[in-house]
């Protein structure tokens, strides 16, 4: 039984390994063959500075344009736009 188990959870594994090299693949496909189509997102940034008794001030440092990647992961050295439009915020 514990055999049958782990030889089912290997191949869920290897399937999941698979769909996820194919999926990274394809979505550099789409980047490299689309031009390496690139965009912009606003992000805020901010500072954490650390003080005197284990305290931190954290400080805005300014809203800023971004450039991104219009994919899913990240591609040409640049993060997804969907991400940084999900988190526009970025700690430093």
């Amino acid at each position: 039984m514990l055999r049958l188990l782990g030889r089912w959870l290997l191949r869920i594994v290897a399937v999941a390994l698979v769909l996820f090299v194919v999926l990274y693949l394809g979505d550099w496909a789409v980047f490299a063959v689309g031009g390496s189509p690139l965009s912009k997102a606003t992000v805020h940034r901010f500072i954490s500075v650390p003080l005197k008794g284990n305290k931190v001030e954290y400080d805005y440092v300014g809203t800023f344009d971004v450039p991104c990647s219009m994919s899913i992961f990240s591609q040409g050295g640049q993060s997804p736009c969907w991400r940084l439009r999900r988190n526009p915020n970025q700690w430093q």
